[in-house]
C-alpha cells in the first residue's frame, strides 16, 4: 500500500559485486622492458657479492681459487691442465651458489622445522662437498710434481715472463676491487662505489709498465705516457659522474699497491 499522492517506490537492482583486485607489482601490470647488458652483468655480479658477504665457505673457496690460478700461471701449466682446473673451480663455486639459493628459497617457503626442508639443504650441502673433494684431487694431481721442484725455479719462471706478472697483478686488482665493494656495500660491481675499478686497473697497468721498463733507455718517457693514460681514464670516471674524486684516488692507490707489492715480491 502507498500513501495517496505518493508515487510507488521503484526497486533498484542490486549492484553487481566488484571483481577482486589482484595485488600485482607495477612491473607485472605493465610490460617489462628488457634490461640492458650492463644491468644484467651488474645483477649477476651482485649475486656473487651477496654470496661472498653471507657465506664464509664461499669466501674460503674464492680465496683458494685465487691461489690456485696464481699457481697455475706461475708454474706454467699446460692448456689442458688449466682448463681442467677452471672447470673444477667453477663447479665448486657454482655448487656453493646453488646451495645458498636453495637455502634462501627453503627459508622463504617454510615457517618452521620441516624434515623435507632439512633433506633438501643437506643434499645441496653434499653437492658442495663432492665438488670440493673432486677439485682438491684435481689440484693435487696437477701440482704435485711441480711443487716438488725448488722454490727458486718458480720465481725464475714467473720473473722471466713479465706478462705473467702483469696478468696476475691485474687479476688480483679486480678481485681486490670486488672485495672492497662487497665490504663497503656502495655502488654496483661494474659502476660507481669505492674504489673505482677502472682507475685501479689503469694505475695498476701504469705501475706494471713502469717496473717492466725499468731497464729501458727511455723508461722515464714510457712511464710518463703510461701515467697520462691512467690519469685520463680516472678523469673520465669523475667527469661522467660515475665516481667521486675520492673513489678514483682510492682505486688508483689500490691498483698501484697491488701491482707494486706483487712485482717486488716475485722479482
Amino acid at each position: 500500500m502507498t500513501e495517496p499522492g505518493r508515487a510507488p517506490a521503484v526497486e533498484r537492482p542490486e549492484a553487481a559485486p566488484a571483481e577482486p583486485q589482484l595485488d600485482l607489482a607495477p612491473d607485472v601490470l605493465t610490460k617489462k622492458r628488457p634490461h640492458s647488458l650492463l644491468k644484467s652483468f651488474n645483477y649477476a655480479i651482485e649475486g656473487v657479492i651477496h654470496v661472498l658477504r653471507r657465506e664464509r665457505n664461499m669466501r674460503v673457496h674464492f680465496a683458494l681459487a685465487t691461489v690456485i690460478l696464481v699457481l697455475a700461471f706461475a708454474y706454467d701449466v699446460t692448456k689442458v691442465e688449466l682448463m681442467v682446473l677452471l672447470i673444477a673451480i667453477s663447479f665448486v663455486l657454482i655448487a656453493e651458489m646453488v646451495n645458498t639459493a636453495v637455502e634462501e628459497m627453503i627459508d622463504v617457503a617454510t615457517r618452521g622445522y620441516d624434515p623435507r626442508a632439512k633433506i633438501a639443504k643437506d643434499v645441496a650441502a653434499g653437492a658442495v662437498l663432492v665438488a670440493s673433494v673432486v677439485a682438491a684431487t684435481i689440484g693435487y694431481l696437477v701440482f704435485v710434481d711441480r711443487i716438488r721442484s725448488p722454490t727458486y725455479h718458480l720465481i725464475n719462471e714467473v720473473r722471466a715472463i713479465p706478462a705473467n706478472l702483469t696478468i696476475i697483478a691485474l687479476a688480483l686488482t679486480v678481485i681486490a676491487v670486488i672485495a672492497v665493494k662487497a665490504i663497503s656495500g656502495r655502488g654496483t660491481p661494474l659502476s660507481g662505489g669505492i674504489p673505482s675499478g677502472h682507475a685501479a686497473l689503469a694505475f695498476g697497468g701504469w705501475m706494471a709498465i713502469t717496473l717492466i721498463a725499468a731497464d729501458f733507455q727511455h723508461r722515464v718517457l714510457i712511464s710518463t705516457l703510461g701515467f697520462l693514460m691512467a690519469f685520463l681514464v680516472a678523469q673520465t670516471r669523475v667527469e661522467s659522474g660515475i665516481h667521486t674524486t675520492l673513489e678514483v684516488v682510492a682505486g688508483a692507490v689500490l691498483g698501484t699497491l697491488v701491482t707494486l707489492v706483487l712485482f717486488q715480491t716475485l722479482t
